[in-house]
């Protein structure tokens, strides 16, 4: 099973899914390549495969992702080969995502593999305290670059399985937990 965790940038995506691959054997998680910048707490070939556009493109022309997206001025996608390995072996993989990546692995991978989407809503003002303590150096263009975003990824509710509104990181982590066990004894 995949289970595709996404929301607006600041969220808590990550957090979440750290959580529950802390929490719960036979959940894996798998690096996205991107050509963003490392952030402290990065781990290449852990959090992501980090790439140059040059690479990224180079791989876009072989076909080697089931989606890809720009957002943020940045790559990010899914490897076709790191993806599959994964759930041939049995493991549930949990992916932090955009919500242009969900549209388009839902789509891509219906008939093959089971996917569980969920997103991660949460209020404006909390959003905004959440990126600021992020990165307390973040200039007014991208907090409102990465606000602004907040109405396009909520208009894709629709497209989610589940919605949980992520204030209280426990209640929130045990919710996915508990989406996890029932989907995986579908």
């Amino acid at each position: 099973m995949l289970l595709l965790i996404a929301g607006v940038s600041g969220s808590g995506k990550d957090t979440i899914k750290r959580e529950i691959l802390e929490r719960m054997k036979k959940v894996i998680t798998i690096p996205s390549y991107t050509t963003r910048s490392m952030r402290d707490g990065d781990i290449p070939g852990v959090t992501y495969n980090f790439i140059t556009d040059e690479e990224f493109k180079k791989m876009i022309d072989n076909n080697e992702f089931y989606e890809y997206d720009f957002h943020h001025e940045k790559y990010y996608g899914t490897s076709k080969k790191i993806l599959n390995d994964a759930i041939n072996q049995g493991y549930t993989v949990i992916k932090d995502i955009d919500v242009n990546g969900v549209e388009n692995l839902v789509q891509i991978l219906k008939n093959d593999i089971k996917v569980v989407t969920v997103f991660l809503r949460v209020p404006l003002d909390v959003l905004k305290e959440r990126l600021i303590n992020r990165n307390p150096n973040i200039s007014q263009e991208e907090l409102s670059l990465r606000l602004g975003r907040l109405e396009y990824e909520e208009s894709k509710i629709p497209l989610f399985n589940y919605v949980i509104d992520n204030i209280d990181l426990e209640e929130t982590v045990q919710k996915v937990q508990d989406i996890i066990n029932t989907e995986s004894s579908k």
